[in-house]
């Protein structure tokens, strides 16, 4: 018999994972398990990019999103009205029924493309961020979505323009070979961190670092040289020094002839800007722009980094693809460490077998912007209007442009709005039906990058919370209930890791990712890679497309091209990401609590009576959020920045800084969100 003492011990156990959120590093997990409970989360070595660190807040926030007040346990009802947060918990079947008669009476009223699945980035497993859900919504015929323009769409169609969809940039290692690092719009201390590891080392071995940003990060307090550029102003400061380069003779044109396409209409483009007033356009002294043109005239291998903080203007593609061209342009082709960082996406083999389904009937259906779906939902006069709604891997209230818009939308009571997350988010809390979701430590998955190309494995380190299940699960239980037989709906999870990639014994030693250690990261490319080593590219021509003819007939963009960027407030609002979220995940935690920071310039503050720690109203005509008033110089005059992913509750008006940004502001290629097209004006509380 045990003994009393013996009983009370707590069973502790360290076992791996993954960190499945939205973020290129992708990190190898060391979890600790006390009683099924998990009480503590580290890097483990088995990536050997992340080599056994983690963000700050995946290591103190994710015990509380695992197991903390806001975790859904049990299926839940709405009894109050939309936002009220009001439900009682209900059993699967009976949430499971309401789902299905709601789908089912928009469906007979209106049609299958009444339906709407809202989902985006959530998790990235391959498993609970699109498998069986997308055979259940193909089956069924939804609506569909375009969710590139919300995030990363434009700076992926940038890159794709010029180097087409299989040339992946460079192993983020190999940074550490190239001469100079230009890190563009991204903030890596925070997004990217584990890539500040390879500028040390690179820095150790001579490189210099150069940081373009509106916002002076981490990173750029470290950088040999730091320009402080103007929101939006990148591709006039990108073609300005690409035309003193050329002009200087460092551009190797006899080469590049038989490369590219379009290099003369690129270069003869480029040297329109040579006239370029770079300290009233681009906030950049001429004195600083001879240091860069210096260092990059210097450099024979560059590595460039560029972040998604580069595609949220008017001009973000433009911008892309001109900060994109640096290595092909200036640097020495084949050369360790010069190349792109990104587009890792074509490394990974993925099989389309993981989301086909028998009789398909997405093709037939329509297409929605995502950025663009409240506005959907508010058209009542479409000939077929939006009537159910599922929202999942998504918190589009803390995460979409126009929030008010977002909100009204989601209020409607003509809608049928099911919702299935881990937390009680902003978003949840207007759904009629809440399903219970297992966070990725409760299932089996495999987890692709997209920052880096390695492969992992994880199983589950704890058993479901409450009654929480898989997706995958969910969409099985869902698919039954309609009467979906086909054998694509009874697949075991097991199977579904068979099906996700293409891997074979011969070239990767396996023929599953489901025969992968958990205690390994497969690397999908070879450690010497030379960036464009394959010389015939999957563009139009074959070539490298610095005109882009795919993106003048579609956008009227087969060049960059700089247009001004006005608003009717004073101040440019940036809203970048936070270290204490990703996105709005972790938003809910007690750390993102209060009012949130304005950064403002001290120039600013003094004329508008401001000082550190002052509660203020920034506002436009799309709204009013308060925040708190933090004095730095770590932006510009002219400029502010609050973080993303803030949830409502942290200003008492109820909406955060996506409330100030208007969902109808424009990318120039790609139909992407304008997110920092957005002005502001600034008064005290």
């Amino acid at each position: 018999m045990t003994s009393p003492t013996q009983s009370n011990t707590p069973q502790i156990q360290e076992k791996l994972s993954v960190c499945p959120l939205d973020c290129p590093d992708t990190c190898s997990l060391k979890v600790t398990v006390t009683d099924n409970e998990i009480t503590k989360i580290r890097g483990s070595q088995v990536n050997p990019l992340t080599e056994g660190s983690i963000c700050t807040k995946v290591a103190r926030y994710y015990p509380d999103f695992v197991h903390g007040p806001r975790r859904l346990r049990h299926p839940l009802l709405r009894t109050g009205p939309r936002g009220s947060g009001q439900y009682r918990q209900i059993s699967w079947d009976e949430a499971l029924d309401r789902v299905h008669k709601g789908l089912s009476q928009a469906i007979e009223t209106h049609g299958s493309a009444s339906v709407l699945p809202f989902n985006y980035a959530g998790p990235h497993g391959q498993l609970s961020g699109g498998s069986m859900d997308v055979r259940f919504f193909k089956k069924l015929g939804g609506t569909q979505l375009n969710r590139g323009p919300l995030c990363g769409g434009v700076r992926s169609l940038s890159y794709r323009s010029l180097y087409g969809n299989s040339s992946p940039g460079i192993p983020p290692q190999q940074a550490e070979f190239a001469d100079l690092i230009l890190i563009w719009g991204c903030n890596v201390s925070v997004a990217n961190l584990h890539f500040m590891r390879t500028i040390k080392r690179a820095r150790q071995r001579g490189a210099k670092l150069v940081v373009i940003d509106p916002h002076r990060t981490q990173v750029a307090r470290q950088a040999d040289l730091y320009l402080q550029v103007t929101p939006g102003s990148d591709v006039s400061l990108a073609l300005y020094l690409t035309a003193r380069l050329a002009a200087a003779g460092k551009i190797d044109t006899d080469n590049l002839t038989e490369l590219t396409t379009g290099l003369d209409a690129y270069l003869e483009n480029a040297a329109g800007y040579l006239a370029t007033d770079l300290e009233n356009i681009c906030g950049i002294s001429p004195d600083a722009a001879e240091q860069l043109v210096t260092l990059l005239t210097a450099a024979e291998s560059i590595t460039v980094n560029v972040g998604v903080g580069l595609e949220r203007t008017r001009n973000g593609g433009a911008a892309c693809r001109a900060a994109y061209s640096f290595p092909l342009l200036f640097g020495t082709l084949g050369k360790a460490g010069n190349g792109v960082i990104g587009s890792y996406g074509s490394l990974f083999p993925g099989s389309s077998q993981l989301t086909d389904v028998t009789e398909d009937n997405a093709a037939t259906q329509r297409e929605f912007n995502i950025i663009e779906v409240s506005d959907h939902l508010l058209d009542t006069g479409s000939d077929t209007p939006v009537k159910a709604v599922f929202i999942y891997n998504h918190n589009p209230v803390a995460t979409h442009p126009d929030q008010h818009k977002m909100i009204s939308a989601l209020k409607n009571e003509d809608l049928f709005i099911a919702g299935c997350d881990v937390e009680m988010n902003d978003s949840m809390q207007y759904a009629d039906v809440i399903l219970p979701a297992a966070t990725h430590f409760e299932h089996h998955d495999a987890y692709s990058a997209y920052g880096h190309g390695y492969l992992q494995r994880a199983e589950p380190v704890i058993p479901p919370v409450g009654e929480a299940l898989p997706n995958t699960e969910i969409f099985r239980r869902l698919a039954a209930k309609f009467g979906f037989t086909d054998p694509e709906f009874r697949t075991s999870d097991d199977n579904l890791l068979d099906q996700a990639f293409r891997l074979t014994e011969e070239k990767h030693g396996i023929n599953s990712v489901r025969q992968l250690p958990t205690d390994q990261a497969m690397s999908m490319q070879n450690a010497d890679f030379r960036w464009l080593s394959n010389r015939t590219l999957t563009t139009p021509s074959s070539k490298a497309e610095l005109y882009s003819a795919a993106l003048e007939d579609s956008y009227q963009a087969g060049l960059p091209e700089y247009k001004s960027i006005r608003g009717n407030g004073a101040y440019q609002l940036l809203s970048p990401a936070s270290d204490k979220r990703t996105n709005a995940t972790f938003g809910g935690n007690t750390a993102s609590d209060g009012l949130q920071t304005l950064e403002l310039n001290p120039a600013d503050a003094e004329q508008l009576n401001i000082t550190d720690g002052d509660g203020l109203i920034i506002s436009n005509h799309l709204g009013e959020v308060q925040v708190q008033a933090k004095l730095t110089d770590a932006v510009a005059k002219g400029v502010v920045l609050v973080d993303k992913g803030a949830w409502c509750h942290t200003s008492p008006t109820g909406l955060t800084v996506n409330a100030l940004i208007s969902n109808h502001s424009r990318t120039d290629i790609g139909d992407g969100a304008a997110y920092y097209d957005t002005f502001v004006d600034i008064r005290k509380v």
